[in-house]
């Protein structure tokens, strides 16, 4: 992007969520969410440890000390995504994600597919580095528009 070109709405919330990602506590991938309303922020979230737990930053990855390679067994991991914190973020302080936009720096497992599904979210947004066919599967199936986009760094 040239100098004084404004991004448009997706290259902004996605760049927001670029930053919100360096907050994660994840030795394996750091991942961050924002989740839109009517072109406001409603919530973010990144991934690492539930409140009051120890981050992996600080005591080791699980799933690498049992050998466990990414995109499996995610329930053998003691960090919650960043799209699973974003959607409750906004339910802990009270906004309301029916017809929201979710922009996450990655592709979104089939747990978040899920979780996206239940909220309402209406469209996610997303720079891709993930594979999982099923999650694409049912959000297309639930309606969902999914956009993989790419942002124009300048």
């Amino acid at each position: 992007m040239m100098v004084g070109e404004r991004p448009d709405w997706d290259q902004y919330f996605l760049q927001l969520a670029e930053l919100v990602a360096t907050r994660s506590t994840c030795l394996r991938r750091n991942v961050g969410a924002v989740l839109v309303k009517n072109e406001r922020i409603i919530a973010t979230g990144y991934n690492g440890a539930p409140r009051g737990l120890r981050h992996c930053l600080d005591i080791g990855c699980l799933r690498e000390k049992q050998g466990i390679p990414s995109g499996q067994r995610y329930e053998l991991c003691r960090g919650v995504h960043a799209e699973q914190n974003a959607i409750i973020n906004a339910a802990y302080y009270g906004a309301a994600t029916e017809g929201s936009v979710l922009y996450c720096t990655n592709q979104p497992c089939i747990i978040c597919a899920r979780m996206i599904i239940n909220a309402g979210i209406i469209k996610v947004v997303h720079l891709g580095n993930f594979d999982d066919d099923i999650a694409l599967k049912f959000m297309q199936e639930a309606g969902i528009e999914v956009v993989l986009k790419e942002i124009n760094k300048g």
